[in-house]
């Protein structure tokens, strides 16, 4: 006998949708689940990315060790893959194992905390490429070592507008973006967080590059958008970084 339930499951389709190629709609039912810890230390050493960093890919875990440009004894961790129970049963035992002494551990600087998945606008050429290689290889490069981080939420009235307008404030975004990134300025990673953050943020922001001041500059330019002027209610606080370690973990 069928569960009543069963029928009303079915009809829920939770795929990722990119666009049509060759009149075909692309469907991917798998997403990167991406995460930035900060950690501080109370006697960091030159060695201390190292350290963290091995630490996490010994456990299988790919991760970039930033060094914290506005905290001298801090560090940004971030790591990703395709499945979430991989920040639990990898990287918290890589994390824990951190600092045998108890004045040697790291103290976590929780509101720097995010962690979100890579999602579709449904206008994606290559869905796979977007939301499983991209981000990878954006963070990975090692010619782009600045980055800065950061949550946002927009307000309840972004969510009232009609899916036309909705888009003329998204494209007017996005080509901003475009630009930065086709000049090899500043390139971007886009995550949701919905239900996923702890401050009830909709989205976390990773801009990525060769030098600092390009990413400062885009994120100025952004405040004159009618989203962002008009539709964000929070942003911040904003995490900046240089690589330091890089790994795509020891599988």
């Amino acid at each position: 006998m069928t569960a009543p339930h069963d029928s009303q499951e079915s009809s829920l389709d939770l795929r990722e949708r990119g666009a049509p190629r060759d009149g075909t709609p692309q469907y991917l039912d798998s997403r990167l689940f991406m995460q930035l810890l900060v950690l501080e230390f109370q006697r960091p050493s030159e060695t201390t990315s190292t350290a963290i960093g091995s630490a996490v890919a010994d456990r299988g875990m790919p991760v970039v060790v930033y060094e914290d440009v506005n905290h001298p004894a801090s560090f940004g961790v971030l790591t990703f893959s395709p499945d979430p129970a991989d920040f639990v049963t990898r990287l918290r035992p890589a994390l824990n194992s951190l600092g045998s002494a108890k004045d040697s551990a790291p103290r976590y600087r929780s509101n720097l905390t995010m962690f979100g998945r890579t999602y579709s606008t449904g206008y994606e050429q290559d869905l796979d490429y977007w939301l499983l290689r991209r981000p990878v290889e954006t963070v990975m490069n090692d010619a782009w070592n600045f980055a800065v981080w950061y949550p946002l939420r927009r307000s309840g009235a972004f969510e009232k507008l009609s899916g036309q307008e909705k888009g003329a404030i998204l494209r007017e975004h996005g080509e901003i973006g475009k630009r930065y990134g086709a000049a090899d300025l500043a390139h971007d990673v886009r995550l949701a967080c919905h239900g996923l953050d702890e401050n009830d943020n909709e989205f976390v922001i990773g801009l990525i590059g060769r030098e600092l001041h390009p990413l400062s500059h885009v994120v100025q330019t952004m405040r004159g958008t009618r989203q962002t002027s008009e539709y964000i209610s929070q942003m911040g606080p904003f995490f900046v970084g240089r690589a330091a370690f890089r790994s795509p973990g020891n599988r």
